[in-house]
């Protein structure tokens, strides 16, 4: 292995680690945001809870798409491409499980880092519960891959 392939696996690993850690609160947010439900007014701290879940969605979401799908297609030695392309290429390598929900991922977070009034948040928040299961279980499909090439480790929480 070449000196560059080893700094991108030691690079791979370590946002591995950081994107586990960002699910992981993730899916707490989550729950805590289920269990508020809808209704028509919220208080400040469940607007607290939905501002951190939808905090949490973009991290997770970029570490995922810019940092590990990205290290893994250099990994491959795959030419560069624009992301759509990239997704498309790596479903079917299944280093993912669905390129479109990556995409509908990638436009939500994009909906929420432009979103600068508080209560059009609330707004996206079905949206984020659904697509934040739907992010998990890509991230699911890529663990699999990346242990069947040894990149990380065995473990679910590597």
């Amino acid at each position: 292995m070449k000196k560059k392939e080893k700094e991108t696996l030691e690079l791979l690993r370590r946002y591995w680690t950081l994107l586990i850690n960002s699910l992981e609160t993730l899916k707490k947010s989550v729950h805590k945001a289920e269990s508020i439900g809808q209704k028509n007014g919220y208080s400040f701290e469940e607007m607290e809870t939905f501002d951190s879940l939808t905090s949490k969605f973009s991290r997770t979401s970029d570490i995922f798409v810019q940092k590990i799908i990205r290290s893994a297609w250099i990994l491959l030695h795959e030419n560069s491409m624009p992301l759509i392309d990239i997704l498309n290429k790596a479903e079917k390598l299944g280093l993912i499980s669905s390129a479109d929900e990556l995409i509908e991922i990638r436009d939500l977070r994009n909906q929420i880092a432009h979103e600068y009034i508080p209560e059009a948040i609330q707004e996206l928040i079905p949206d984020a519960l659904n697509l934040s299961r739907k992010l998990e279980i890509n991230i699911d499909t890529c663990r699999e891959f990346l242990k069947k090439r040894g990149w990380i480790a065995e473990s679910r929480e590597s």
